[in-house]
């Protein structure tokens, strides 16, 4: 038998083989390296993968631990654990309940409303979802809100850090597509194609962002007019409106001074994405000491949980590095490629085929998990369409937010279902979540339709500005190391 055509089936079976390992319950990063190996052996002995491509990987490793993108990471963790850590969220959570919570439906409104500030500051959506669980949900059970509709507010706006900037997943969104964009251009003649930035896709991702929260507040209210009974309004006390201004001007004006600060800093150019993730962490400890919650053993807990979140993420990116290179050196790059080029449609046919693959994924694997898979192999051949680098990183990151709401294995339900009250069952949970999937879904297809939702921002902010590199700045060279270049093409 043909060599190439037993490499093509065993990285199909590859496929399915980790998929089916995942959900056996066996570590991710370890299914993904330990497939990959397990896989380049068998492809080895019937010659249908070189094992020479293993040469290269130490120094691709090493590669990604010097790339100065993605330090901005661990940073960003810093941050977020910090602010959570610091109980600067409860005091948001409490003066938005009590600014709209005179209203009907207003204390769902205030958590969609929280929910969208820390995803701008935190963007960790266990310490999110977990955090309004205990706070927001007991509220708003005691307010009389339906426990499906209180579930279904608190685990998608939780899921918002997923695409609202400061986001990790953006982060490694916009370095694999970088690569992703050279291969796609360089394969069309183009030597010296436009860099995708991280700042690119954090202005591309922030309309489509806010008009998520926009579609979840619409739904909200369409609640309150049309079934009132399943979101009441909030009785406030007359000592708690007196204490209203001044709570307003501590638990919200600094937080969103350093939401400025940090993406204010990247959109108008004055840092790239990596020195102001370092804004955002002092900010953020700057913060936990004005709220009189920074001590030597809180900071020893901040830095152990950002070194525990940092540490999960790049051993998974570290496995599917291996898993990428052993998928591409047995020909199922070439299986991809192939295939979406024959898909009816053209470009229409390739992206619905790829977005619905993500999707389904979404079912059953982690946002970091479908990335590193999906991505690298998927869109060099998408990116050859003609599609817009910074669009195509949104839509995944759309995309990719529902996986933390989609049954049986969406963590935002997880999470949600650890610090819910009795009262509150899966079942509530599971079917609160629908019609916000179906929001999701909408939202997919609106930017879908008019993707000047995610580029016309990023024209406007850069018009008179020379492109950013890989770094965030301003520079006319090529930016730093992209993942795509951790998983060589099978040629290489």
């Amino acid at each position: 038998m043909d060599p190439h055509a037993i490499g093509e089936m065993l990285a199909l079976l590859m496929f399915v083989a980790t998929i089916g390992f995942v959900l056996m319950g066996y570590p991710v990063a370890f299914t993904l390296a330990g497939t990959g190996i397990i896989f380049a052996t068998i492809g080895s002995l019937f010659g249908g993968f070189d094992f020479t491509l293993f040469n290269g990987l130490a120094s691709r490793y090493f590669g990604v631990m010097t790339n100065e993108v993605l330090v901005a990471v661990p940073l960003f963790v810093f941050m977020g654990v910090t602010l959570e850590r610091s109980k600067i969220a409860e005091a948001l959570l409490e003066t938005m309940g009590q600014i709209f919570g005179s209203l009907r439906g207003g204390l769902g409104l205030s958590v969609i409303l929280v929910g969208a500030l820390l995803a701008a500051s935190t963007g960790i959506v266990g310490a999110t979802v977990v955090t309004m669980g205990l706070l927001s949900l007991p509220a708003m059970l005691r307010a009389g809100y339906d426990p499906k509709l209180a579930s279904g507010i608190i685990c998608a706006s939780g899921t918002l850090g997923q695409i609202i900037p400061p986001s990790t997943v953006l982060i490694f969104m916009a370095d694999m597509l970088q690569g992703a964009n050279a291969t796609a251009q360089l394969a069309k003649g183009d030597l010296a194609p436009d860099p995708v930035s991280v700042g690119d896709l954090f202005i591309g991702a922030f309309i489509p962002g806010f008009f998520l929260v926009g579609l979840y507040a619409l739904w909200v209210i369409l609640k309150a007019v049309f079934q009132p009974e399943s979101c009441p309004a909030l009785v406030m006390s007359t000592e708690q409106r007196r204490e209203l201004p001044r709570r307003v001007m501590r638990a919200l004006l600094p937080p969103l001074a350093l939401i400025v600060a940090v993406l204010g800093s990247i959109i108008f150019g004055i840092a790239s994405p990596t020195e102001s993730a370092s804004v955002g962490a002092v900010g953020a400890m700057v913060l936990a000491v004005l709220n009189r919650q920074m001590s030597l053993s809180m900071l020893r807990e901040v830095m152990l949980a950002t070194m525990k979140i940092t540490s999960l993420v790049f051993v998974i990116l570290l496995g599917a590095s291996v898993f990428s290179l052993v998928f591409r050196g047995l020909g199922g790059e070439k299986i991809v490629s192939d295939t979406l080029y024959a898909m009816p449609g053209g470009e229409f046919g390739a992206l619905f085929v790829v977005m619905a693959l993500m999707f389904v994924l979404g079912f059953f694997l982690d946002t970091f998990e479908i990335i590193f898979i999906v991505v690298p192999v998927t869109a060099p051949v998408l990116l050859s369409f003609d599609i817009s680098p910074i669009w195509l990183g949104v839509m995944c990151g759309v995309n990719l937010q529902t996986s933390f709401l989609t049954p049986p294995f969406g963590f935002a339900l997880f999470y949600l279902r650890g610090v819910a009250p009795p009262q509150v069952t899966t079942g509530h949970i599971y079917r609160g979540i629908v019609p916000f999937v179906v929001l999701q879904l909408v939202g997919l297809g609106i930017l879908w339709a008019v993707p000047s939702l995610a580029t016309w921002l990023p024209e406007v902010v850069y018009a008179e500005a020379p492109p950013l590199s890989a770094e965030g700045i301003a520079s006319p060279d090529q930016g730093a190391d992209s993942l795509d270049d951790l998983v060589p093409a099978q040629d290489q």
